[in-house]
């Protein structure tokens, strides 16, 4: 049977990381604040603002809400995001996706400053994703699959890697990340014939393209490490991955649980995000401070 590589011990080791860091903050007489912007109220959305904000005051982060309309008008959802910009008491900024469908999202997103973008959702950060430099962070679940990885160990150098999904919240900019980290990556998508047999292929394959319980035993084979990035839920309501556990552990190496396996560290690695940008705005504040002093 697989190892289950659990987030629980990922994420508890990041707010490990956050706490300290946090505290030095405070020192300083700075508190990292991350705002969240929902538009409507989805519950998926509710759900995960929660599980945000609880996490949030547990670590000492400070947490301010933006609730619109489902209807808001596109250039209210803007304005305000333009005064999240202009706020130095906010680090970062947490937009709820899927937007509403009348509201253009890329419009919306773009409106965001890369420097308080601390899920990846700006054009700015996709590129310094894809290029190295720049400003922002990667999107957070993307980061949150190779923390997986990392701390249990999995060699990411010279490994074949396989990325089932192309979405630009995991798929594409986690193939670019695993790039940079040396491993040879093949992305597959809904027009990629034969699927099952290039994951078979991969010494970890990552699944992540939203369909629940899709990927089963034909798509993997014995010594894989798999994650699995899907958040669903089954004809009984219960929630589950993209793959078939039940037909793929017993199969493979390791694998993530959904839940309780990426999901849970993604919104740690928001968190992290938050405290290194609140870490950037403090450090350009001294260096001004300086600057006037001489």
């Amino acid at each position: 049977m697989a190892e289950l590589l659990q987030g629980k011990p990922v994420s508890d080791e990041i707010a490990r990381n956050i706490e300290s860091r946090v505290a030095a903050l405070h020192e300083l007489g700075v508190c990292p604040t991350l705002a969240l912007v929902r538009v409507g109220d989805r519950p998926d959305d509710v759900a995960y603002e929660r599980a945000v904000i609880k996490q949030a005051e547990a670590l000492g982060v400070r947490t301010h809400q933006v609730t619109l309309a489902a209807g808001a008008a596109e250039d209210q959802v803007v304005r305000f995001i333009k005064a999240i910009n202009a706020d130095v008491d906010i680090h970062g900024c947490l937009l709820f996706r899927p937007l509403p469908p009348h509201l253009d999202e890329e419009r919306v997103c773009n409106a965001l400053a890369a420097t308080k973008d601390v899920d990846g959702i700006t054009s700015a950060s996709l590129a310094r994703v894809f290029i190295g430099s720049g400003l922002g962070f990667p999107p957070s679940t993307a980061d949150a699959c190779l923390k997986v990885l990392d701390y249990y160990g999995v060699p990411l150098e010279g490994a074949r890697v396989v990325v089932v999904g192309r979405s630009l919240v995991v798929g594409r900019p986690l193939a670019m990340m695993l790039l940079a980290r040396h491993a040879t990556v093949t992305l597959c998508h809904s027009r990629t014939s034969d699927v099952a047999a290039v994951t078979r292929e991969a010494d970890v394959a990552v699944f992540a393209s939203g369909r629940p319980k899709h990927f089963g035993a034909e798509y993997v084979r014995p010594g894989q490490v798999i994650v699995d990035v899907g958040i669903n839920f089954d004809a009984a309501g219960v929630m589950c991955g993209d793959v078939d556990d039940a037909a793929v552990e017993p199969i493979v190496r390791a694998i993530t649980p959904v839940p309780g396996g990426v999901g849970t560290v993604t919104t740690a690695m928001t968190l992290l995000h938050t405290v290194e940008a609140a870490e950037v705005a403090a450090r350009e504040q001294m260096d001004i401070a300086i600057e006037r002093l001489m």
